[in-house]
């Protein structure tokens, strides 16, 4: 086996790296039907390899064994940092893979997972070795004690990718522009083959160039394509710019496209698309009646582009995010239509001649079946069809969610896992928060220690949650009484205490920041600009003056996030630094920025007078002049 096509395998257990060998040596796993989030189906299917029996046999054991060690109810540690309902506890499956997205786990208990790289991530290094991995447990300690990597690399071109699953004894995997298959070997966990190529030329361009997918028992394979556009403008995110009439992006955006998984050599085209109205639609699954249900990311920036119409409040506010039930032919809206929470409806966007209030063409679009707060970003669903939870959590769906940008300059939300009861394809209660904690202290897009990006239910039951941020999967287990109710997980003790829902707080907000510029003067001040006025810059840039949404895209550091560059490394992208260049580029706004996904509008979508304009501007003159120059 060359050095470039070795894997490397980490005993994470005990620290010891395993270094190169031979993959063979793995535990077998046979070929045969499987479909992701369908893990019921797993236990009417012939395991013909004894090997497989072997892994199950020991690693079920092992799991029940620990599980019988521990009082009801307790758990080890900390949980991985998160937070839970009573009963449920989890552990770090495994830590520092990158950028980990969806993930699937097969029979035997093997996990794995897409992991992405490139723009969005800020073009940092990925981890040596392929984008896909394959985690496998061996003792049943709950932490994978192999760590494989596989597929294409970076020296090869490879950017990773989101979507991933397994059907009919081979591994799917998005990879760039193409979904491919990889055939599982008999006797290891990776494959060895070259893959096939089951779909090519998925558009890659714009805001939501990721592929996600999912595949039915029948082999259907939907993938949604998200749009190129937050909402079919003429000029993408900039105030007042009309939608195009009609949209043409969705004949090939915005939507969910089915393709053959049986079938190689198939290439994108608008002929197959299966349902339209999707601005982006992650998250994929089936339920045991084989309804197919989608989460939806709702449109950004209503208060930036159309202030005459929508409060700062509003903006972070609306719209809701959602989850649907899709049906062939079906439209859910986008762009002409968002789900307004406040209305309860669905209502006409403003690029369309919406105000906010009216309907209009929006009352023959597709509901949503269940709505949950904006921004929060909906990355990955699984219904859950394990038997290891409560019975009040058969058939409901686990949705994760990535977090917020768009809620500055109020707290950002979302960055946790909730859970929607489900029956009859309908939601049949209200939501809860099923796991918290994830980003930690700070939760906004830049500095959260981790962001939920996937979900997936493995063959006993555990609920699996990966993370793009850090790299980090739990392994989520229930050990309390099967009658036990859905219930919420507690509020994060590391969460700033104005945060929280339901805080008592004053009117004015807590602001725990306020003193930061006491604390840490700028070294040195542009030309003819005083402390005051810096100091006022800084309130804008924090939201406390007119509203600006400066940290959504930058963070309250102004170190920068995958949305805006980082503001204190000296280095400017538009212009020279200079006051006058820095005024400039707010005051004009970057509608097409160089690396970065997220256009800025004119003054950042607020709106400032001249004094507030070259304050904010001579505050982020500090912040890349920290070091005196």
């Amino acid at each position: 086996m060359s050095a470039e096509n070795a894997y490397i395998v980490n005993q994470q257990a005990n620290g010891r790296d395993l270094g190169r060998f031979d993959l063979s040596e793995l535990h077998a796993m046979g070929h045969r039907p499987i479909v992701r989030h369908r893990m019921a189906h797993f236990a009417r299917m012939a395991v013909p390899a004894i090997g497989l029996v072997t892994v199950v046999s020991l690693s079920s054991a092992q799991a029940q064994a620990n599980l019988a060690a521990a009082p009801a109810g307790a758990c080890s540690g900390d949980n991985g940092g998160i937070t839970l309902p009573p009963g449920f506890c989890a552990t770090v499956f495994a830590d520092n893979i990158g950028h980990a997205r969806h993930l699937v786990v097969a029979p035997n208990g093997v996990v794995y997972v897409n992991t992405w790289s490139g723009t969005y991530y800020r073009n940092d290094t990925p981890p040596p070795g392929g984008f896909l991995v394959a985690l496998q447990d061996r003792d049943g300690d709950g932490h994978a004690d192999i760590v494989a990597r596989f597929g294409q690399t970076r020296a090869q071109g490879g950017t990773g990718g989101t979507g991933i699953a397994l059907y009919d004894g081979a591994l799917y995997a998005e990879a760039g522009d193409r979904i491919v298959r990889y055939p599982l070997p008999a006797g290891g966990i990776v494959p060895t083959a070259a893959p096939d190529v089951i779909v090519s030329g998925l558009p890659l361009t714009g805001d939501h160039p990721m592929h996600p997918f999912a595949i039915d028992a029948r082999g259907a394979l939907y993938v949604d394509l998200g749009s190129a556009t937050n909402s079919c403008q003429a000029e993408n995110r900039m105030p007042n710019s009309p939608g195009y009439q009609p949209c043409t992006e969705l004949n090939t955006r915005a939507g969910i496209w089915r393709y053959d998984a049986k079938r190689t050599g198939q290439h994108f085209s608008p002929a197959e698309r299966f349902a339209t109205g999707l601005r982006n639609g992650e998250g994929i699954a089936f339920d045991s009646a084989g309804r197919i249900f989608a989460t939806q990311h709702g449109r950004d920036q209503l208060r930036e582009n159309w202030p005459q119409f929508y409060s700062p409040q509003q903006g972070a506010d609306e719209p809701a995010e959602e989850l649907v039930q899709l049906e062939q032919g079906g439209d859910y809206g986008w762009p002409y239509c968002y789900f307004d929470l406040s209305r309860n409806k669905l209502v006409l966007a403003p690029e369309y001649g919406g105000d906010g209030n009216t309907v209009g063409l929006c009352a023959e679009k597709r509901a949503p079946i269940a709505t949950f707060p904006a921004h929060w970003a909906p990355n990955d669903l699984a219904i859950y069809d394990g038997q290891q939870f409560p019975a009040a959590y058969q058939g409901g769906a686990f949705i994760a969610f990535h977090g917020s940008w768009n809620r500055a300059p109020f707290p950002q939300g979302g960055y946790n896992v909730v859970f929607q009861p489900l029956a009859d394809g309908k939601a049949s209660g209200p939501y809860v928060v099923f796991a918290d904690g994830f980003a930690g202290a700070i939760e906004e897009p830049g500095q959260a220690a981790h962001r939920p990006s996937g979900v997936a239910v493995g063959p006993d039951g555990a609920l699996y949650i990966t993370d793009d941020q850090g790299g980090r999967i739990w392994r989520v287990t229930y050990r309390g009484p099967a009658t036990a109710a859905v219930a919420a997980a507690p509020a994060p003790s590391s969460r700033a205490a104005n945060s929280a829902p339901g805080s008592a707080v004053p009117p004015e907000g807590i602001h725990p920041d306020a003193g930061a510029q006491a604390a840490s003067a700028p070294a040195s001040l542009p030309p003819g600009v005083s402390p005051d006025e810096v100091a006022l810059g800084s309130r804008v840039y924090r939201g406390q003056v007119a509203s600006a949404p400066c940290v959504g895209c930058h963070g309250t550091n102004g170190a920068g996030s995958p949305l805006g560059p980082d503001l204190t490394s000296g280095h400017w992208l538009w212009g020279d630094g200079s006051l006058d260049s820095i005024k400039t580029t707010i005051a004009d706004g970057v509608p097409h920025p160089k690396r970065y996904g997220a256009p800025m509008p004119p003054m950042g979508g607020a709106e400032l007078s001249p004094s507030e304009l070259s304050a904010v501007a001579a505050y982020v003159w500090t912040l890349g002049h920290r070091g005196g120059g």
